[in-house]
């Protein structure tokens, strides 16, 4: 099969490149960017494959279509993230995340593409109070980014509806560890990143609100293997993690400290935690897919990259 990547260049699309070029069964991997955040970075050691690259935007169709032609399937990862900064930047995150969205669907129904994955999150659940959330629990957006993923999950199932096309929603656990375009807004490789530096973790709120972790490197697989199997991925929705991985913030400072070194650990009770989701992944384990790193190993293995320079 072609398979189309939008995103292609930011944190999972620089992990999953290398995921699809390395499958048998993909022919063909089209890459679709538009380098505000992402960087040519993530294409390192896969060029010498079978690569396509679009320099373009969501935002506009006629970019979509044209990388889209002649692809089979296709993983829509392009958005904008950071939850918390999408407060201020509301109009630009539904432009990129939900009208993004719908041109990439739009496109799809237009040029018969059989299946489409879409990039949601577990951030969706906003601060429930409940635990061990599963896809069946009304979902509680509390940011812009939040908001624009719930509205587009919607559009997926309507588009899916209409042209007869296979597709779904991967609400995925929050990243952590490396990949060649690591973040450093996520709390795990903020964390790390200060620890090393002799600087304490700044923790916002007392600590005890939850939130699901995946390696960015499962979270590539992940969504590599929704795409290529889709037979197993016949819901609409699925929130992609472990349960064994739901960790309070309090809990994830107290890993980073253990694997990196005596830090100590601010506390601003003061200031708001943000969100808090306690999630439940049993439909996961119907596709055949786990997840396979720890946080702990996560942790360790990003700061050891650290030290070596990586």
């Amino acid at each position: 099969m072609d398979v189309l990547v939008t995103g292609a260049c930011g944190y999972i699309g620089s992990r999953l490149l290398g995921c699809l070029q390395d499958a048998p069964d993909v022919d063909r991997v089209v890459a679709l960017d538009d380098l505000s955040s992402g960087s040519p970075r993530a294409f390192l050691d896969l060029l010498n494959g079978d690569l396509d690259f679009h320099r373009a935007d969501v935002r506009e169709y006629g970019d979509v279509e044209s990388a889209m032609r002649g692809v089979d399937r296709v993983v829509h990862l392009a958005a904008i993230t950071g939850a918390a900064s999408t407060h201020d930047r509301r109009e630009e995150t539904f432009a990129t995340n939900l009208e993004g969205t719908e041109n990439v669907l739009r496109a799809a129904g237009k040029l018969d593409v059989e299946h489409v994955v879409f990039a949601s999150s577990c951030n969706v659940y906003g601060r429930a109070v409940s635990t061990d959330l599963d896809e069946t629990v009304d979902p509680d957006p509390i940011n812009p980014y939040a908001e624009s993923k719930l509205r587009a999950e919607e559009v997926l199932a309507e588009y899916c509806e209409e042209h007869g096309m296979s597709g779904t929603a991967l609400r995925m656990s929050t990243n952590y560890g490396y990949a060649p375009g690591v973040r450093f807004n996520l709390v795990v490789n903020y964390f790390v990143f200060r620890a090393l530096t002799g600087r304490p973790l700044t923790v916002y709120g007392d600590g005890s609100n939850w939130r699901p972790f995946i390696h960015v490197a499962d979270a590539a697989r992940a969504y590599a293997h929704a795409l290529r199997n889709p037979d197993d991925w016949q819901q609409r929705v699925y929130n992609v993690g472990a349960n064994g991985q739901n960790y309070r913030i309090s809990e994830v400072a107290d890993v980073v400290r253990e694997a990196v070194g005596d830090v100590d650990i601010t506390y601003l009770e003061d200031e708001h935690p943000g969100p808090s989701y306690h999630v439940d992944f049993d439909r996961l384990g119907e596709t055949g897919f786990a997840p396979e790193w720890t946080l702990e190993a996560g942790v360790r293995d990003l700061a050891e990259r650290f030290r070596k320079g990586d």
